[in-house]
């Protein structure tokens, strides 16, 4: 087995489009209209789904917003410099919601963005590698 995607329901497609291209820097991979079915699905990541887990971004046409499900926990992305990553997120209009610094009770370096619609986007500084 292997994990596919993750979805999220978004109100504002173009906004959440915007928000994890050109804020986050990942790649819109295809997008499909279903007409019958009111609702648009775009797939978003950091390389070709056959070799990455990516994120389904669901509108359906008819829906602004939703309630953010209080069982949902964030979405997790690994980055080399969290601090400087924060500050390109911030000068791109992204909202840090937890400043970068070492998780409670432990060492890791995190950090929380928020999309457009209020999901949690968890930044890890991964360890380089000794050389």
């Amino acid at each position: 087995m292997k994990m596919l995607h993750t979805m999220l329901r978004v109100g504002n497609l173009e906004e959440s489009l915007r928000f994890y291209c050109d804020v986050l820097g990942m790649q819109l991979l295809r997008k499909k209209d279903y007409p019958g079915g009111k609702f648009t699905l775009a797939f978003v990541g950091y390389g070709d789904e056959k070799d990455n887990t990516v994120i389904e971004l669901t509108h359906n046409w008819d829906t602004e917003s939703y309630d953010l499900g209080d069982g949902f926990g964030h979405i997790a992305l690994g980055v080399e410099d969290i601090y400087g990553t924060c500050e390109k997120i911030r000068s791109l209009g992204g909202k840090i919601s937890r400043e970068p610094g070492p998780m409670k009770h432990g060492t890791t370096v995190i950090a929380f963005v928020e999309d457009p619609n209020g999901y949690k986007i968890e930044l890890i500084e991964m360890k380089k590698a000794a050389a």
